[in-house]
């Protein structure tokens, strides 16, 4: 189960790495080669999307559907463990809520970027 949750954090580090590309300014050269090649790459990185909602909706169920500990029946070890996944929940919630937001802003940036080169084609055809 862990295995998502890896993948997930690779992606959002390589989102988020990406993203700092894209803002960081550079020649007009580097930047307009850098855009096309994660253009390409958007469209097929677009899994991450459905595959982060897949996620939140299991974490919603287990959520929902988890044994409460929070009476004096439960041991002191019972309630770590309780609260030690209610933790790792929130960390996993935070986590497909950064992917979707990285994605939606690197696809963002993408498309501003290339309105701005086809606005400069038109002022310089003029």
């Amino acid at each position: 189960m862990a295995l998502q949750w890896m993948i997930l954090t690779y992606v959002v580090g390589a989102e988020a790495v990406i993203a700092l590309l894209l803002t960081l300014p550079s020649p007009k050269a580097i930047k307009s080669t850098i855009v096309s090649f994660v253009s390409l790459i958007l469209q097929p990185a677009l899994f991450i999307v459905p595959f982060a909602g897949f996620q939140l909706l299991d974490i919603y169920w287990k959520n929902e559907h988890r044994l409460m500990c929070n009476s004096e029946i439960c041991t002191s070890s019972e309630r770590d463990r309780y609260e030690k996944t209610i933790y790792k929940a929130q960390r996993n919630v935070i986590l497909c809520a950064a992917a979707i937001l990285l994605y939606w802003s690197v696809y963002r940036i993408c498309k501003y970027y290339k309105e701005i080169q086809s606005l400069e084609a038109v002022e310089k055809r003029k």
